[in-house]
């Protein structure tokens, strides 16, 4: 397919340029440890509710007990 070719060369591109490789390094700093915290420190492995409405909420709730943690410590 032709236009997939061409969607993944972009994104290679993308990936792979100067601004591309700096993103990538500052990820590992910024959102996966706070995954990482959460699942492992915190024991959160799925959410308990349904519906993308309900699994919103239960997220905000996490990210504010996140929050409240980094504040506290």
């Amino acid at each position: 397919n032709e236009n997939l070719r061409r969607h993944k060369a972009k994104a290679y591109q993308l990936l792979n340029s100067e601004k591309g490789v700096e993103k990538r390094k500052q990820r590992c700093h910024d959102v996966e440890p706070v995954f990482g915290n959460i699942k492992q420190n915190h024991g959160f492995r799925r959410f308990m509710l349904r519906g993308k409405e309900k699994v919103a909420i239960e997220w905000g709730l996490l990210a504010i007990a996140q929050n409240v943690r980094k504040k506290a410590a």
